[in-house]
């Protein structure tokens, strides 16, 4: 993905100060012992709710993926990893699983062989959420302090390869307990085939899903992203799209994080503006939110980014965990 820049800094400035305000009177009109009293209501509520979810499952899920090397489009691993992960959907217990091949044209001319991977369940239900994640990897270490390095593709560990590891274990879940409502998930690829500076050559797939979706005037009430969550003591601040969006949405999650204890991993605090999958679904109408790795003290992306560094050296089954507990959380609390 590729964070905007000087642009929309102004903007953020604003969004900022208007969290901050927001958070600021939302704590002034309750006495001390009301909000003592609720805060604990809520965090025993959200605890008898809290759904399972196995972090080292989800370590392994994207273990599994690293293993068959760099996933970048036209590659023999690209194909075996694709087989794979609809099989694993399928394995547990989706209802339908849908293969959309895609012929895509990268920035540079390249023709890529992709696809996107959808999941449904409850494929008849009206009311649905999708979670979403890409599965493809960098062709190139750009960020790479080793120039020799720059030209080689990336494992994609955290880029990629942890958020689909997430999906999967939600996807075991949702196996084990079937939810009453609609879920869907997807992992959509050809994201980062992109190029600084052109914005539209990122997020090729779900721009491929959002102009022409492989389920039929498909829709969702909303949509979460998951994009960089395996680092190791990650934070997740509220992305500027996402919250321009849906709001609400980023709030209850980082409402529930807090209530079960991840404050630190996810600082309820503005983030960046970033170019992701997530802007979109937002453009065809679906509130979208993105749980995406930003801290402004290391300068913004996890410093594997991009990088031959992006190993499963760098990832954390602690960080999994929290992310996975709080999507999983949400979900069996409103699905």
């Amino acid at each position: 993905m590729s964070r905007l820049g000087t642009g929309m800094r102004h903007e953020i400035a604003a969004f900022a100060l208007a969290v901050l305000l927001g958070v600021m009177s939302s704590g002034a009109c309750t006495s001390v012992n009301a909000g003592a009293q609720s805060d604990s209501a809520e965090m025993n509520q959200d605890a008898s709710r809290a759904a399972v979810f196995n972090g080292d499952s989800a370590y392994r899920y994207v273990a599994k993926q690293v293993e068959f090397g760099p996933r970048v489009p036209n590659t023999p691993a690209h194909k075996l990893a694709g087989d794979w992960l609809a099989s694993e959907l399928r394995r547990h217990g989706a209802q339908e699983v849908i293969e959309q091949p895609l012929t895509l044209r990268a920035f540079d001319g390249t023709q890529l062989q992709a696809r996107n991977i959808l999941a449904r369940y409850n494929p008849d239900a009206s009311e649905r959420i999708l979670l979403l994640a890409h599965w493809d990897c960098r062709p190139w270490a750009d960020e790479d302090k080793d120039e020799a390095k720059r030209s080689l593709p990336v494992d994609g560990a955290n880029d990629g390869a942890s958020g689909v590891g997430v999906l999967l274990e939600v996807a075991r879940q949702l196996g084990l307990k079937s939810p009453s409502k609609g879920i869907d998930i997807l992992f959509v690829d050809a994201e980062d085939w992109g190029s600084e500076g052109d914005e539209d050559s990122w997020a090729l797939g779900a721009q491929a899903f959002a102009a022409n979706p492989p389920v039929k005037g498909y829709s969702a009430k909303e949509a979460i992203l998951l994009d960089m969550v395996g680092g190791e003591n990650a934070t997740f601040r509220r992305e500027y799209f996402s919250e321009k969006a849906a709001s609400d949405l980023n709030a209850s999650l980082w409402n529930i994080a807090s209530r079960l204890g991840y404050s630190s991993t996810f600082p309820n605090q503005p983030g960046s503006a970033i170019t992701d999958d997530h802007v979109r679904l937002i453009e065809t109408g679906i509130p979208t939110i993105d749980i995406i790795e930003y801290n402004p003290a290391n300068g913004g992306f996890n410093p594997r980014w991009h990088t031959s560094a992006d190993t499963m050296e760098g990832i954390s089954s602690i960080t999994l965990q929290a992310v996975g507990d709080v999507v999983m959380t949400y979900l069996r609390n409103n699905y």
